[in-house]
């Protein structure tokens, strides 16, 4: 398993691409199927798969995800954060927005 913070994005990208390869056969799709239920075209996927592609946006990534029944791993991206202990004692309300002064 690759360090995750010593990789750069673009390994990162062609990680995901080829772990999704794995998702997708499994799931007995074809690329050309897998296509047809997404609206992905097919060589977007393919080269999504073999790592030739470093700017699938999120829609596509969330859309194929959806198709090899993995979407709710989205979750797991930026889980919620705990509350914590010393916000709910002194009923601390969470900032809405971070500005700094001029």
């Amino acid at each position: 398993m690759m360090d995750i913070y010593s990789a750069s994005n673009t390994e990162l990208i062609r990680m995901i691409g080829r772990r999704f390869k794995t998702y997708r056969i499994r799931c007995r799709l074809t690329q050309q199927e897998l296509a047809e239920q997404t609206g992905v075209s097919v060589p977007t996927i393919r080269c999504f798969e073999n790592g030739r592609t470093t700017n699938v946006s999120l829609q596509v990534l969330l859309s194929l995800m959806r198709a090899v029944g993995q979407l709710e791993q989205i979750a797991l991206l930026l889980p919620e954060l705990p509350v914590n202990p010393k916000d709910v004692f002194e009923k601390k309300n969470e900032p809405k927005r971070v500005r700094h002064g001029k």
